[in-house]
Order: C-alpha cells, then structure tokens, then sequence
C-alpha cells in the first residue's frame, strides 16, 4: 500500500512546497483538500490548471488520492446547504479533471430535533442521492469519513446509511480511530464492509485509562487523536485486513495529534506504517 498525507494541516502553505515536502519525505500521495480556501479549488481548475498539477505531482512522483471535502452537506440553513452542495459537485468535476476517483465527504450531522437514524432514513436520501447520482456520471466515488459526530457514528448506522442509498460509488473513508475509543472492533467493521472501503485514515487513538476510571465513558477527555504507532491501533494487523477485503490503496494519515507540529508528525507517522505497508 502506499502511504499518503491529508494536506489540511499545511494550508497555508503553496501546494508546490507541500509536494516537495511528500516527495523529500517519502510519501507516494496527497489528500488534498477542495473547495474554498483549499489547496485545491473546483470551481476555479481550468483544464490548463489541471495539467500543470498532474505534471507537478508526475514530477514529484506522487498522485492523489482523493480530493477532500469535508462540509456538512445536510446543513440546516438551505442557502448554505444548496452553497455547499455546488462546492462538492465541483470537487468531484475536479477530480474528474485530474483523473481522480474518490472524493471524500462527511455524511453530514443530525439535524435538530432528529436522531441519527431519523435523519439518515427522513433528510439523507434526498440530499445525498443526486450528488452520489452525479459523481458516477462523471465516474467518481464519494466516501464518506466515519467521523463519530456526524451521522454514521457506529455499524448500525453505516448499515442504515447503504441502505438508503444503495449506489455503489458510495461507500466510506474508513478511520478506525474514531471506532476504537467508542469500543467498536474496527477490524470486524473492515470485514462487514469490505465493499464500501474506498480510502482510509490513517489515525490512532490514544486511551487515557486513569482519566476513563475516574470521569466515566460518557465524559470527555480521556482520548486523544494521536499519529500512527503513538495509540492503540495494530496498524500491522489493520493493514492485512484490509489487504485481505481487497483494499490496496492509500493510507493517509490525518495529524490531529497537539503533542507535535505537522511536519514531525507526518514523518513519524509515515516511518511508522512503513514497516507494515
């Protein structure tokens, strides 16, 4: 597999120098975030602007791994949804453009008054339908990030989630980071859902235990977001799971971790999954 990096934390830096820093590092893909203020912008990639970028990365011997749009899509306010809703047909023309074929999204947050599961069955299909139906026009996948805030917090919820919307370029950017601090087994989700892995995260998760024993599970503060190898995720036998589902693509890894800055944690990070990709 190769390994990859979300380029969020970089986003004041000009794409060139994050490239450099992928290539000098060895990383083989970028996550690139889409949409306003991005590293990538839609609604502004010229077919020239195309080609320059995949000349970039051709030169710098990287690809993408997918474009990043992460909005909450089922955004109560109708403007801001239909806003959100153009920005993400433009990151999937883009990738389209750049011959990318995941794009990665959120499933979006409960709305008010709604559960997840209500939310999913009563606002997610009409919402979520033509964009999924305009993506595989133009032959790209949506997968969505399993962020435990928005609507597919655990299986059950994934599970409603296909079956609303059954198409099959939509599927999920599978993060067992978020699974393992809520005590869901993260390599049984691998197999259960096998078919719908289209990109992964790359984030452990570190357990404070004394802080669980003392404030309880339903507190915060007793997880952390950390770099590979720093929680308790077994990358080794992660990563042969998803080999053995049929996953051979990217692992890219999404710094959230305060105990180091951005270029370090990548490093670490990526010499870590290293001695298993």
């Amino acid at each position: 597999m190769d390994i990859g990096l979300l380029t969020a934390p970089f986003q004041k830096k000009p794409f060139r120098w994050v490239a450099n820093f992928a290539r000098e590092n060895g990383f083989q893909a970028l996550e690139v975030t889409a949409g306003p203020g991005g590293h990538l912008n839609g609604a502004d990639l010229s077919a020239a602007r195309a080609k320059e970028l995949a000349r970039l990365l051709a030169d710098h011997g990287l690809r993408i791994s997918s474009l990043a749009c992460y909005n909450n899509l089922l955004e109560p306010d109708k403007a801001r949804r239909a806003q959100l809703a153009k920005e993400l047909r433009g990151a999937i023309k883009a990738a389209a453009d750049l011959g990318v074929d995941v794009v990665c999204i959120l499933a979006g947050f409960p709305l008010p008054g709604r559960d997840r599961m209500q939310t999913i069955a009563q606002d997610l299909p009409r919402v979520f339908t033509p964009l999924v139906e305009f993506a595989a026009k133009h032959k790209v996948k949506l997968a969505c990030e399993n962020y435990f805030a928005t609507n597919i917090m655990n299986l059950d919820h994934w599970q409603r989630l296909f079956e609303v919307v059954p198409h099959a370029n939509f599927g999920l950017n599978f993060d067992p980071s978020h699974l393992h601090w809520q005590g869901i087994d993260y390599l049984e989700a691998v197999d259960l859902f096998a078919d719908r892995i289209f990109h992964t995260h790359a984030k452990d998760v570190e357990i404070k235990q004394h802080k669980l024993r003392r404030v309880g599970n339903q507190s915060r503060g007793w997880w952390r977001y950390v770099i590979p190898g720093y929680g308790e995720i077994n990358w080794g036998v992660y990563i042969a799971r998803l080999r053995a589902a049929g996953y051979n693509g990217v692992l890219s890894i999404e710094h959230e971790d305060s105990a180091f800055g951005a270029e370090e944690g990548f490093i670490k990070g990526r010499r870590h999954l290293g001695q298993y990709a």
